[in-house]
């Protein structure tokens, strides 16, 4: 695993986001590109837009307008609003006290790996192997 969020160090700032999976990958700086097997020609990108359009979920689509201006490309407005939705409804967050372990176990088990002149570390199963039992996010439902 490769976490790299710089915000620092005296560097330039960079967006270089790069998703990559065993049948495509994508990336978002200097221009969104993608490559799906099977679905784009073989060692070319393609642009993004047209994934973007299909796949673009019905909760962006819909609060789009509203997250515009609000950080982070509107990326704050969704979080805040699915947290404060869940809090005031009784609904599930989507992310538990499990997922929030994991996030915050990346940076202490970085250092541990560092110190150990980049040796491996096993990462904690904070969940007692319930990761293997799949889990429906609300958000991933229809809106």
């Amino acid at each position: 695993m490769v976490v790299t969020h710089d915000t620092s160090s005296p560097r330039p700032y960079s967006r270089d986001f790069l998703i990559q999976g065993t049948r495509g990958i994508a990336r978002k700086y200097p221009e969104p590109k993608i490559h799906i097997e099977g679905r784009s020609e073989p060692h070319r990108w393609e642009p993004a837009d047209a994934y973007l359009e299909e796949y673009d979920h019905p909760l962006w689509r819909r609060y789009e307008a509203d997250a515009t201006g609000a950080g982070h490309g509107g990326m704050d407005f969704i979080e805040d609003y699915r947290l404060v939705n869940s809090l005031l409804n009784g609904l599930p967050p989507d992310m538990d006290v499990y997922d929030a372990a994991v996030l915050s176990a990346v940076s202490e088990l970085s250092e541990q790996s560092i110190n150990r002149a980049g040796e491996s570390v096993p990462f904690p199963d904070f969940t007692r192997g319930m990761w293997k039992t799949p889990r429906q996010l609300e958000v991933m439902k229809k809106v």
